[in-house]
């Protein structure tokens, strides 16, 4: 009788790990040491970078003294009065208006202007 494709694949001997055979852990760990090992490689070789980048920073000209006097910057100036679309502004400053004192919600007003508060009294 012939063995059909999914009867060999059911007649797999039960002692093989998870982790699959042995050549395909080794596979396994060799990726993983190169990866380590490319990662210290990067590692080293931006540290060799950055000290480079310190060194040709001490000893490079430090910054240079303007060649010229700096000057003031010029005085703002509005767009808008310069374009004549400002309203004309009142010479005189008005002086502020003078508030009345608040009424205190038991004082109330009578009909003549007058406070009632003696008339509320008699009330209770």
């Amino acid at each position: 009788m012939a063995e059909t494709r999914s009867e060999t694949l059911d007649d797999e001997p039960i002692g093989v790990p998870l982790g699959g055979t042995r050549s395909e852990a080794m596979q396994r760990l060799q990726v993983g040491l190169a990866g380590i090992g490319a990662m210290l490689l990067l590692v080293g070789l931006a540290t060799v970078i950055q000290n480079r980048a310190e060194l040709s920073e001490a000893n490079s000209v430090p910054d240079a003294s303007p060649t010229t006097e700096p000057t003031p910057p010029p005085p703002q100036r509005d767009p808008l009065a310069d374009a004549g679309l400002v309203p004309d502004m009142p010479s005189e400053v008005p002086q502020e208006p003078v508030q009345e004192p608040a009424l205190v919600p038991e004082q109330g007003l009578s009909l003549d202007g007058g406070a009632q508060s003696d008339d509320l009294d008699d009330a209770r």
